[in-house]
């Protein structure tokens, strides 16, 4: 692997950790994601970071590991970056609760293996 998507690694694991912390301070809560601008709005950013950083990484290593839905991310990155109005919240709280920890312990074991 190269420096580079160890790199790109270590800065989606930040922002992985970043969208756990917002869920725990807003106590894991989906009917505040649902109420809350403020939470909706940190945690779309920081997905919409993850899918700059996805689109960031070798095509390489993307092959290597299909496991993860580079696309996927991409994709919902552009729809938080273009088309904000479109989000579907229930969408977005479910990646948060069960996709964000597989792509955590997906990056940081590479980087801690590596």
């Amino acid at each position: 692997m190269s420096s580079k998507d160890l790199n790109v690694l270590c800065r989606i694991i930040k922002y992985c950790n970043q969208i756990n912390e917002t869920c725990n301070d807003f106590d894991n809560s989906k009917k505040k994601f649902t109420e809350s601008v403020t939470f909706r709005n940190a945690v779309c950013l920081c997905l919409l970071q993850i899918g700059e950083l996805g689109n960031q990484l070798s095509e390489e290593f993307k092959e290597n590991s299909k496991e993860i839905p580079w696309r996927s991310i991409k994709f919902l990155r552009n729809i938080v970056a273009h088309d904000y109005d479109k989000v579907d919240y229930d969408i977005v709280w479910d990646i948060c609760i069960c996709e964000i920890p597989v792509l955590l312990k997906f990056c940081t074991d590479i980087t801690e293996n590596s």
